[in-house]
């Protein structure tokens, strides 16, 4: 069983890697969102820096990807909030199967999210709908961060699962 354990353990760089990745995306737009929301701001007050229009749906726009993709994060770190009030009363196998049986479920829902948010960004709704305040931009962007954050939800969630299947199966040795 360790063996197989231990074989699987080789993709981890992949991991890592869609963890940088996801990481910088959330960086580049929180960037973004300072910068615009500074600019919107800053042009109330300052006649020669523009106020655009677009500022105020941009970030939220921004805010969504950067919500939902640092929800992925925290299931990689295990930084949930989670229920724990009952684990010092129950068995420790117990636990475990339902911290197992707790991954299933984020999951499955990782798992619809990310086959329902593929649906939506190819509705007419997504494809042909537009900002209010950017009539070229389609309102595909504005959906696009639900199958993003559900693929990374089941990428990251695997991985928990994989971990905690080792640690279920192969117990460490004192």
């Amino acid at each position: 069983m360790r063996g197989f354990f231990n074989a699987v353990k080789k993709i981890k760089p992949l991991y890592d890697i869609t963890d940088k990745l996801v990481m910088l995306i959330c960086k580049l737009l929180l960037i973004a969102d300072i910068a615009i929301t500074s600019m919107s701001v800053a042009g109330r007050y300052i006649e020669w820096i523009p106020d655009p229009a677009w500022s105020e749906q941009m970030v939220l726009t921004f805010m969504v990807y950067m919500a939902v993709l640092s929800a992925t994060l925290a299931i990689r770190k295990r930084a949930h909030i989670r229920m724990t009030a009952f684990d010092t009363y129950l068995p420790v196998w117990l636990v475990k199967w339902l911290d197992l049986l707790a991954d299933v479920a984020v999951l499955a829902l990782g798992a619809v999210m990310l086959v329902y948010g593929i649906k939506v960004c190819q509705s007419p709704l997504a494809r042909f709908g537009r900002y209010e305040s950017i009539p070229t931009l389609s309102r595909f962007w504005m959906y696009l961060p639900i199958p993003i954050a559900g693929g990374s939800m089941v990428i990251f969630e695997l991985e928990q699962i994989f971990l905690r299947l080792e640690d279920i199966f192969v117990p460490e040795e004192r």
